[in-house]
C-alpha cells in the first residue's frame, strides 16, 4: 500500500513538473506571436509634444484634422526694469492666433502681435512620424513655411535706418524651418530645427537677407500633466543682425483636460520667427528677461469621419 502510494506522488510530480514546462512553453510562444503580431503592424508615437508651440517656437505637432486651435500668447516687460514698471507687469505683449488642421497632416493658421503690429500666416505639414513595428521611423518630421509683415512702419524706420515710407514688400518677411524630433521615452523629447529667416529689406550695413539658425528644444516630464520645457535658438555666425542675441527661454507647462498652460522666462520679446530668431535684442546677462505665459484651447470644428485624409 505505501508502496503504490509513493508510486503515485512520484507520478503526480512528474505530471506537474511537465504541465509547468507546457505552461513556460506555451508562454513563450505567446511572447513570441505578440511580438510577431507587433512587428506586423505600425505603432506610432503620441505627444512627443502636448501642443504644436513649444514656448515661442513651433514643435512636430500638427494640429488634428477639423480640430481648431485657439492660442493666446503674453509676454510682460523686462524684469530689469525695476520697481517702477514692477518688473515689468506693467507693460505687455501679446499675440492671438488660430490653428485650424485640414488634415492630421496638414495645418494652416495665423495670428496678429501687438510687437511691432505684426501679422503672421504659415502651413505646416507632417512628414514623417516616428513609430515602430511594420514601418520603423526613429524620428518625427514636419516642414514649416510661414510669412510675417510688420505694418509699424516707425519701428521699420529705425530698425533699417532709412528715413523713407517703407513700400508693402520691404515690410515682409519669411521663414522655413525642418522640425526633427524624437520621443526617446514617456519623460523625454528632444527636437532640432535648422532654420532660415529671410527679411525683404535689412538695414544697409548689412549685406545678406537671409538669418541662418539652429534651434534645438526639450520636454522634460515631471507629472502626468506636467513638464519643463527648454529652447533655444542659435544664429550662426556671419547671418547674425547686429545688436541682435540668440534666444534662449525655459517654461513650466501644465495640461488641464481641452487647455496646455504655460509660464516661462524668454529674453525674447516678440513671438514670431522673424522676432525672436532674426531679431532678438534682449540678453539674459543684463536682466532683458519677459516673463509670460501661453494659452492652447482646442475645439471640434469637424467630425472624424467627415474628413478626407
Amino acid at each position: 500500500m505505501k508502496k503504490n502510494f509513493r508510486l503515485l506522488i512520484v507520478l503526480m510530480i512528474f505530471c506537474s513538473l511537465k504541465a509547468i514546462s507546457q505552461d513556460v512553453n506555451l508562454d513563450s510562444m505567446l511572447d513570441v506571436q505578440i511580438k510577431t503580431k507587433n512587428q506586423n503592424k505600425t505603432q506610432y508615437t503620441e505627444a512627443t509634444f502636448k501642443t504644436t508651440r513649444l514656448i515661442n517656437g513651433h514643435t512636430v505637432e500638427t494640429t488634428q484634422g477639423g480640430v481648431l486651435d485657439l492660442k493666446i500668447s503674453h509676454r510682460f516687460g523686462m524684469l530689469n526694469e525695476g520697481f517702477y514698471n514692477m518688473f515689468g507687469l506693467d507693460v505687455a505683449s501679446i499675440r492671438i492666433g488660430m490653428d485650424y488642421g485640414l488634415t492630421n497632416r496638414l495645418t494652416v493658421g495665423g495670428g496678429r502681435s501687438s510687437f511691432e503690429k505684426q501679422y503672421d500666416a504659415f502651413l505646416k505639414y507632417r512628414l514623417l512620424r516616428q513609430s515602430e513595428g511594420k514601418k520603423n521611423m526613429p524620428v518625427s518630421v514636419t516642414l514649416l513655411a510661414s510669412m510675417m509683415i510688420e505694418t509699424d512702419t516707425v519701428a521699420i524706420k529705425n530698425q533699417k535706418n532709412i528715413a523713407v515710407e517703407p513700400a508693402f514688400t520691404d515690410k515682409l518677411s519669411y521663414a522655413y524651418q525642418v522640425l526633427i524630433a524624437r520621443k526617446f521615452n514617456s519623460d523625454f523629447s528632444l527636437q532640432l530645427v535648422p532654420s532660415m529667416v529671410h527679411e525683404n529689406m535689412v538695414d544697409s550695413s548689412f549685406n545678406s537677407n537671409n538669418i541662418f539658425a539652429v534651434g534645438a528644444g526639450a520636454r522634460f516630464k515631471l507629472t502626468q500633466r506636467s513638464s519643463l520645457n527648454v529652447e533655444y535658438y542659435y544664429t550662426l555666425p556671419g547671418s547674425k543682425l547686429p545688436g541682435t542675441y540668440n534666444s534662449f527661454s525655459i517654461g513650466y507647462e501644465i495640461e488641464t483636460g481641452g487647455h496646455v498652460f504655460q509660464l516661462h522666462l524668454s529674453n525674447s520679446t516678440g513671438m514670431t520667427e522673424k522676432a525672436f530668431i532674426a531679431e532678438n535684442t534682449g540678453r539674459w546677462s543684463k536682466g532683458d528677461i519677459h516673463f509670460g505665459f501661453n494659452i492652447s484651447r482646442v475645439f471640434t470644428i469637424r467630425k472624424p469621419k467627415d474628413l478626407k485624409m
